[in-house]
C-alpha cells in the first residue's frame, strides 16, 4: 500500500458500537468488496459495504476490540492490486441488524474514486485456462476480481459493468451466480464471462473464410511460416512474428517503415528470459510484475534472436505475457515472439477490427481478432533498471492510470504536455492523474488521441479544471489546443521549468532545487533552443543559473535527423578558420552546411544535450543520420560499455547571461582525439567522464550561490542509463540530496506533472 492517511475518529469508541469507513483510492476492480466481506465476517461484525463515486463505503457495527482490529487489518491486508489513499472514519449510530453484506453501487456524489490500471492474469486464473474439466477451459477472456482489463474498458465511474465496454455480453446464469456470490472469486468481477456469454475470437487471413476453431493452432502455424500476426490485446492491436525469424523479423521491418528501432519481445515465461538477457532478482520481480511492462535488460550472447530485432544496442526490450490470449498464443507456438505496437511509425495505435484491417492491410498476412471494444488505447509500458529500482521509460498500459500521490490538496488544473512523447496530466485534490503515453502530435491521428483522452479523463474524473498549462512554445498542436479550444484560462510554462517540477512533485518536494534539466529541444524564456540547463527553482519560481554553451544547428529540425549536419555546425563554430580533416566529412557535402552554420542562416543555436550528443557521435564515427528517435545517442551510449576514470577537461565560464559549461574546448579535445585514432568506445567513455565532472562542477557553483544541496535530475538524456547512474553517484558522493524519477519517465511524458503543479501554485496565488 502506498502512500494513505487515516483520519482520526472524532471519539473514543464505544463497548459496542458502529462507524462509517469511506476508503479512497483504486479500491473498484481490484476485489476490495470481498475482501471487506471476508475480514467484517470473520471478526463477526455486522453492516455493509459498497461502491461509490468516493471509493468505497463501508459501515461496520460490533465490539469494540472487533472493530479496532478490523480497520488495522483493513490497512494491512488489502488485496495486492489495491491502493488505499484515505480511510476518514466517523462514529454513527448503531442499527438492529445481522450479517454483512455487499450493497448496490451508489453513483450519487463527486467522483474521487481512483481507476484501477488493467492487471495481467493471475495464477488462478491461469490454473483454470488450462484445466481441460474447468468450463472456461482455453477460453481467452477468463478473469476474476484480482486480474483482467481495467482502464482500458471503462466508459465512466463507478466502475461497474454498465460502464464498461463488457455491457455488450450479459452474463449467462452460471457467470451471474459467480457475479453474486460474496465467497466466489469473481464476484463483482465487471468483465466476468464465459465462452456462452462472453466475447469471442476469431482468425481472419486475406480472401478466407476466418477461423473459429483451433485459432491459436492456426495462428502458430502461420508464425511458424513467417507470417505477420495482427493481435488485437488490451489497449490496442501488436504485431507479432517468430522473433529468431530473420527474415520475417526484416519484412516486418519494412511493411512498418520501422527501419531499425529495436523491437520489444515477449517472452513465454522468466526461463526464457534467463536464457536471453541478464536478469537481477529486482528485475526479474518487476518483469513479473501485475503490471508486466516491457524491461529493457542486457543481452545474453549467443542467443536465438535474430539480429534484425534490436540492432545497435545492447539491451533487449522483455515483456512477460499478460492477456490468456497470449498465454494460449505461446501454449501452441512456445518461442519469443516480437510483439510490437501495431500501427505505422509515429500514428496512434489501432484498437477497433474494421481500422485495424483497413490501417494494417500492407502489413499484417492475418489478424486476431475479438469482439470487445477496446475504450482506451494503451501502450506498453517501457522500463530499465537504475540504481537496482525499476525506472520507467514509458507509462502507458499497467501503471496508468494510476496516481501519483501529491502532499497537498489544491485547486483542479488540467496540464497538457508538450509536442512529443505527449501525455497529459490532471489534478484533482491530492492525485495527479497521468494518462497513458499518446505519442508525437505533430501526427494528426496523435492528435485526435490527444484530445479524446482529454475529454475521456475530464468524464471519468468527473473533473472541473481552473486553469489549462500548457508548453511555452506557441506553435506546439497542445498549445494551440489549449489557447484556442479549451474555454479555459491558460498559463504557459517553460518547458525546462516544468521538467524540474516534475521531478520535485514526483518525490513528494516542494523544493527549491537545484534542477540539472538535459533534453534534446524546449523553447526557453529568451526565445532560444534551450536542453542542457542548470536551474535553481520550485513550483512558483525559477532561475537560470548555468547551460550548455549555444551552438549552430545548421538547417534546424534537419540537423535532427542527420546527426552529420549538427556535427559541421559545431565544428564550424569551434574551428572558424579551417575545418579539422576528420573521416566522417568525407561522404557529406557538408561545406554548404558549414558556410551557412557560419553566417547564422537557419541555424538556430541551442544548449541542447542532446544535439551536443548527436555531434560528438557523428564526428566520432557513429551514426550519421537517424532512423529513429536518440538513435545517435543511444547507440553512443553504448558503444561506451562503462565508464573510465579519465575525462575531458571542462571549463565553467561567468558570462553576463549565467554561467556557461563550455562546450569548444571540450570539442577540441575530442577532435585530437579522433585524429590520433581513438575508437569510438574511447571517445564514448572520455566524453561521458566529462559531461559528469562538468555537470557536478556546475551543481557545486550553483549550490555555493544558492545553498542548496538538493539536485534534481529531469530530461530525455536521462534516459541514458550510464549518465544517469554516473551522475547520480557523483552527486551523492559530494553530500548533495539527488531527486529523480522512476514512477515518471525522464523526456516529455513527465512535464504534464510540472506544468500542473506550476499551474495550481499560480491559481494560488503563489507566482
Amino acid at each position: 500500500m502506498a502512500s494513505s492517511r487515516i483520519l482520526p475518529l472524532p471519539s473514543p469508541l464505544k463497548q459496542h458500537t458502529r462507524q462509517r469507513i469511506e476508503v479512497n483510492g483504486i479500491v473498484q476492480g481490484v476485489g476490495f468488496r470481498p475482501f471487506i466481506h471476508r475480514l467484517a465476517t470473520t471478526l463477526g461484525l455486522t453492516g455493509f459495504v459498497a461502491n461509490n463515486s468516493g471509493g468505497v463505503k463501508i459501515e461496520v457495527q460490533g465490539d469494540a476490540m472487533a472493530l479496532a482490529t478490523f480497520i488495522d487489518l483493513l490497512a494491512k491486508q488489502a488485496p495486492t492490486n489495491a491502493l488505499i489513499t484515505e480511510l476518514a472514519l466517523s462514529n454513527i449510530p448503531t442499527t438492529n441488524e445481522s450479517g454483512f453484506f455487499i450493497i448496490l453501487s451508489d453513483a450519487s456524489g463527486p467522483v474521487t474514486t481512483l481507476i484501477a490500471p488493467d492487471l495481467c492474469t493471475c495464477d488462478a486464473c491461469l490454473q483454470e485456462l488450462f484445466d481441460p474439466q474447468n468450463r472456461r477451459y482455453h477460453y481467452p477472456f477468463i478473469n476474476c476480481t484480482f486480474c483482467g482489463p481495467r482502464f482500458t474498458i471503462i466508459r465512466d465511474i463507478p466502475y461497474d459493468r454498465p460502464n464498461t465496454s463488457m455491457a455488450a455480453f450479459p452474463m449467462c446464469p452460471l457467470c451471474q451466480a459467480e457475479y453474486d456470490d460474496q465467497s466466489d472469486r469473481r464476484f463483482h468481477a465487471q468483465p466476468n464471462a464465459c465462452p456462452v456469454c462472453g466475447p469471442q475470437i476469431m482468425l481472419c487471413q486475406q480472401d478466407t473464410t476466418p477461423v473459429t476453431k483451433d485459432v491459436f493452432s492456426v495462428a502458430a502455424l502461420l508464425l511458424e511460416g513467417g507470417k505477420i500476426l495482427a493481435i488485437k490485446g488490451l489497449g490496442g492491436f501488436h504485431l507479432a512474428v517468430d522473433a529468431g525469424n530473420d527474415e520475417a523479423v526484416h519484412r516486418l521491418r519494412q511493411r512498418k517503415g520501422r527501419a531499425e528501432k529495436p523491437f520489444a519481445i515477449m517472452i513465454p515465461d522468466l526461463v526464457t528470459a534467463r536464457e536471453l538477457c541478464l536478469l537481477t532478482p529486482a528485475a526479474e520481480i518487476f518483469l513479473a510484475s501485475p503490471q508486466r511492462p516491457i524491461l529493457l535488460a542486457p543481452k545474453n550472447s549467443p542467443n536465438r534472436i535474430s539480429p534484425a530485432v534490436a540492432p545497435g544496442v545492447d539491451d533487449f526490450g522483455l515483456m512477460l505475457p499478460y492477456t490468456p490470449l497470449h498465454s494460449l498464443l505461446f501454449h501452441s507456438f512456445g518461442r519469443p515472439l516480437v510483439m510490437t505496437s501495431a500501427n505505422l511509425s509515429e500514428e496512434p495505435l489501432c484498437i477497433d477490427n474494421q481500422e485495424a484491417i483497413s490501417r494494417l492491410a500492407n502489413i499484417a498476412d492475418a489478424f486476431l481478432l475479438h469482439n470487445r471494444d477496446i475504450v482506451c488505447r494503451a501502450d506498453d509500458s517501457v522500463a530499465t533498471m537504475h540504481q537496482g529500482k525499476p525506472r520507467l521509460l514509458r507509462r502507458s498500459r499497467g501503471q496508468s492510470p494510476t496516481p501519483i500521490m501529491l502532499e497537498e490538496n489544491g485547486p483542479q488544473i488540467l496540464a497538457i504536455g508538450a509536442e512529443l512523447k505527449n501525455a497529459i496530466c490532471l489534478l484533482k485534490e491530492r492525485n495527479a492523474f497521468l494518462s497513458q503515453h499518446l505519442g508525437d502530435l505533430k501526427n494528426l491521428s496523435a492528435f485526435s488521441f490527444f484530445k479524446e483522452t482529454i475529454q475521456h479523463f475530464l468524464t471519468i474524473f468527473q473533473a472541473e479544471p481552473e486553469l489549462v498549462a500548457h508548453d511555452l512554445h506557441p506553435e506546439y498542436l497542445s498549445t494551440r489546443w489549449a489557447v484556442n479550444e479549451s474555454n479555459l484560462p491558460t498559463l504557459a510554462v517553460q518547458h525546462h521549468h516544468a521538467h524540474l517540477a516534475a521531478c520535485l512533485a514526483e518525490n513528494q518536494q516542494h523544493g527549491p532545487a537545484i534542477g540539472i534539466i538535459l533534453d534534446g529541444t524546449g523553447l526557453g524564456t529568451d526565445g532560444t533552443i534551450w536542453g542542457g540547463e542548470i536551474l535553481i527553482g520550485d513550483f512558483t519560481t525559477c532561475e537560470r543559473f548555468a547551460f550548455l554553451e549555444p551552438m549552430p544547428l545548421p538547417g534546424g529540425e534537419a540537423a535532427i535527423h542527420e546527426p552529420w549536419r549538427t556535427a559541421v555546425g559545431y565544428l564550424a563554430e569551434v574551428y572558424i578558420d579551417e575545418m579539422p580533416a576528420l573521416e566522417f566529412l568525407t561522404p557529406h557535402d557538408w561545406q554548404p552546411v558549414a558556410e551557412i552554420s557560419k553566417r547564422g542562416i537557419r541555424s538556430p543555436k541551442t544548449s541542447s544535450c542532446g544535439r551536443l550528443f548527436d555531434a560528438v557521435a557523428a564526428m566520432a564515427g557513429g551514426q550519421q543520420t537517424i532512423a529513429y528517435e536518440g538513435q545517435a545517442a543511444i547507440e553512443f551510449m553504448y558503444a561506451a560499455g562503462e565508464l573510465t576514470d579519465y575525462g575531458y577537461e571542462v571549463e565553467l565560464q561567468d558570462t553576463a547571461k549565467g554561467k556557461v559549461m563550455i562546450i569548444t574546448q571540450l570539442l577540441k579535445q575530442i577532435v585530437t582525439d579522433i585524429q590520433a585514432g581513438a575508437s569510438l568506445k574511447t571517445i564514448s567513455q572520455r566524453f561521458h567522464r566529462a559531461l559528469v565532472t562538468l555537470l557536478t562542477l556546475a551543481a557545486r557553483e550553483a549550490a555555493r550561490h544558492s545553498g542548496i544541496k538538493v539536485v534534481a535530475l529531469s530530461g530525455g538524456v536521462f534516459a541514458n542509463h550510464l549518465l544517469a547512474s554516473s551522475l547520480y553517484e557523483t552527486l551523492s558522493a559530494e553530500g548533495f540530496t539527488v531527486l529523480s524519477h522512476s514512477l515518471l519517465p525522464p523526456g516529455d511524458g513527465c512535464i504534464a506533472l510540472g506544468q500542473a503543479m506550476i499551474g495550481r501554485s499560480y491559481v494560488q496565488g503563489d507566482l
